[in-house]
């Protein structure tokens, strides 16, 4: 008994002494609450919010997430909502919790808000994509914690505050598309990886703490910003991995050949990492190659006669009129495309000015017969829609394929690269030309080898435009050539079906489903997969799906498309074909010439009619880069 009457006492006690606390955590929160409300009761937005007050903030108000005690607001993120006017002041300042602020791609103007020098928290800030216009605070050392900033594409004016370089946790400075003049100040952050000071008005030279960073992070400002050396580069290139022992005394080391390159940083990486895949070409090895080929060797069959080992020359196709062997092609210049699934791209260019791209592959698992057969297949599609190889090489220690060069660029880089006031908007008309070429190129590439054949790097990098300005695939049938897909690189995880994210291995249905993301990336304008530094990661099937089912369709569409007329129903069909193709069951997914059909009927007289015209033109494919 007398134990019983103990054990009262204590639970009184705790309950006496935990009831000021929950009252103390309840206001906290209903202050973070009437923050909020007064916030988005005060500034202007097109698109309604949930935020009721008789919900909980916590659980429902969207955009909105609290600490694991639920007791404060600690992030707010509300991009692309439509707000309009100036943050009002004494509103989201009274957040002292808040460490996320994301309120980008809005209309938000007026100045930098003064009062945010209450979010003491504050770890994450990400404006970008607004109207704000005027100086920034002179001292940011406020922010003791921010780690990333992100204020670009604004019309920011005034200096560069020299009080960034207090801030010791800053990982991620993006100030670019603004108006920033004056010089830039000395930030000495070593923890500092990502920075963007590109296209303001900035003067003077680059401080020897961000000289570690490539010129392009300073590119439209001053030229004078750009008479500097890099320092470091934040790319590494490495010797390829040969998996296997060097047998010859004449040949040297990978680590050798790395020194080679960094030491040669300096005239240009991107130039000598050509040179590298160059000497790993030329060296004498049990597998490469025994001896020095001559000119002239090439016969204009398939294949290169001539020679002992006919493995060591370069197999061309049928119809190709390029005249120039492996050697022309190891003593031509080149730069570094680009980096893909399958290997390295390289332009090169050789002595008669012919311009080709080579692809480097990389984890090839098969030997030399299947892999010219593979080969075949793939020379064989002739199609205006499918980008034709040229040629291939096989060793046991390297293996390459020969493509046309084309300079118009990748989709990827029309939609995704350097977007402004100088920029020409890809029209509606180009993105679904662009979308029908490539879904009938495609279609072609799974008539092959008897409707057996995968394209399986299906992604906005590998689609071009033809002459006719319709798209056109490239790296088709890499994938069979693969034990398995390999891991992707982050920009390209995103198209990666669902399946294939388990099994490693692509299939038609799975095409079907990466060329979904791609309608979507034309639609939206925005990544697969895009990482906000450190903010949110967007993973744009998902966030589709979830602006689809909260009926908000028309915030889906990229603000470029937005200013044609009368282009409404189409956008929506053309949205609706893309999230048929991005359903999770594979089964479920149209063919890939089902889905020509319905691209096809967006605008069927006049797309049918084009299509018509251009099959009776005699004409070669516009040159574009193939195979990054």
């Amino acid at each position: 008994m007398e134990k019983l009457g103990i054990l009262v006492f204590m639970a009184v006690v705790i309950f006496v002494l935990s009831q000021p606390k929950c009252n103390a955590a309840e206001t906290l929160l209903e202050s973070d609450k009437q923050a909020l409300l007064d916030f988005v009761n005060q500034l202007p937005h097109s698109r309604s919010l949930n935020w009721n007050v008789n919900f909980p903030v916590c659980r429902n108000w969207t955009g909105v997430s609290c600490n694991a005690e639920g007791s404060r607001v600690i992030s707010v993120r509300l991009p692309g909502i439509g707000l309009h006017g100036p943050i009002p002041a004494n509103t989201l300042s009274r957040l002292s919790a808040l460490q996320i602020l994301s309120l980008r791609s809005n209309g938000i103007n007026g100045t930098f808000p003064l009062d945010f020098g209450d979010l003491k928290n504050l770890t994450y800030l990400y404006l970008h994509y607004n109207n704000l216009s005027g100086p920034l605070p002179l001292d940011f050392s406020v922010w003791k914690n921010l780690t990333v900033v992100n204020l670009s594409n604004n019309a920011f004016t005034g200096s560069i505050p020299r009080s960034f370089s207090s801030l010791s946790q800053l990982t991620a400075l993006n100030l670019a598309h603004n108006s920033f003049s004056g010089e830039i100040p000395d930030l000495n952050l070593p923890n500092l990886q990502q920075l963007n000071f590109s296209d303001n008005n900035l003067v003077g030279s680059v401080p020897s703490s961000l000289q570690r960073f490539p010129k392009s992070v300073f590119v439209g400002n001053n030229e004078s910003l750009l008479d500097y050396t890099v320092t470091s580069s934040p790319l590494v290139l490495a010797p390829r991995d040969q998996g296997s022992r060097i047998k010859n005394v004449g040949r040297i080391s990978e680590r050798a050949l790395l020194a080679i390159v960094v030491g040669c940083s300096v005239v240009g990486l991107v130039g000598f990492a050509f040179l590298l895949f160059v000497c790993l070409l030329r060296r004498k090895t049990d597998d490469a190659f025994p001896g020095k080929l001559e000119k002239g060797d090439m016969s204009p069959g398939r294949t290169i006669s001539g020679g002992e080992d006919a493995s060591n020359k370069l197999a061309f196709f049928e119809g190709c009129n390029y005249a120039f062997d492996l050697e022309d092609l190891l003593r031509a210049s080149a730069e570094v495309l680009g980096k893909g699934t399958f290997g390295m791209a390289y332009r090169a260019i050789l002595e008669d000015a012919t311009t080709v791209v080579v692809k480097r592959l990389k984890d090839v698992n098969v030997g030399k017969r299947d892999f010219e057969q593979q080969m075949e297949v793939i020379g064989s599609i002739k199609h205006e829609n499918v980008a034709e190889l040229r040629a291939y090489y096989y060793s046991k220690d390297e293996k390459l394929m020969v493509y046309d060069y084309y300079s118009q660029g990748s989709l990827a880089l029309m939609l995704h690269g350097k977007r402004g006031e100088n920029r020409t908007p890809l029209d509606w008309e180009t993105r679904v030309k662009i979308a029908l070429g490539a879904a009938r190129g495609i279609a072609r590439v799974h008539e092959e080898n008897n409707g057996r054949l995968v394209h399986g790097n299906v992604k906005s990098s590998n689609i071009f435009l033809n002459s006719q300005q319709y798209g056109c695939v490239s790296d088709p049938g890499l994938a069979a050539i693969m034990s398995s897909v390999p891991p992707p690189i982050a920009r390209a995880a995103g198209y990666r079906a669902p399946e294939v994210t388990d099994t490693r291995k692509a299939t038609q249905p799975s095409d079907v489903y990466s060329f979904g993301v791609i309608l979507l990336e034309l639609l939206t304008a925005k990544s697969p997969i895009h990482t906000m530094n450190g903010d949110e990661i967007i993973h744009l099937v998902r966030w589709v799906h979830s602006v689809v089912r909260e009926e908000w369709t028309a915030e889906v569409f990229d603000v470029e498309l937005l200013k044609f007329p009368n282009i409404e129903e189409e956008l929506v069909e053309m949205l609706q074909i893309a999230i048929a193709c991005v359903v999770r069951i594979p089964e479920q997914r149209p063919k890939m010439s089902e889905v020509v059909k319905m691209i096809e009927n967006v605008r069927p007289a006049e797309w049918n009619k084009a299509s018509s015209e251009a099959k009776t033109e005699n004409s070669t494919p516009m040159p574009s880069s193939p195979g990054t």
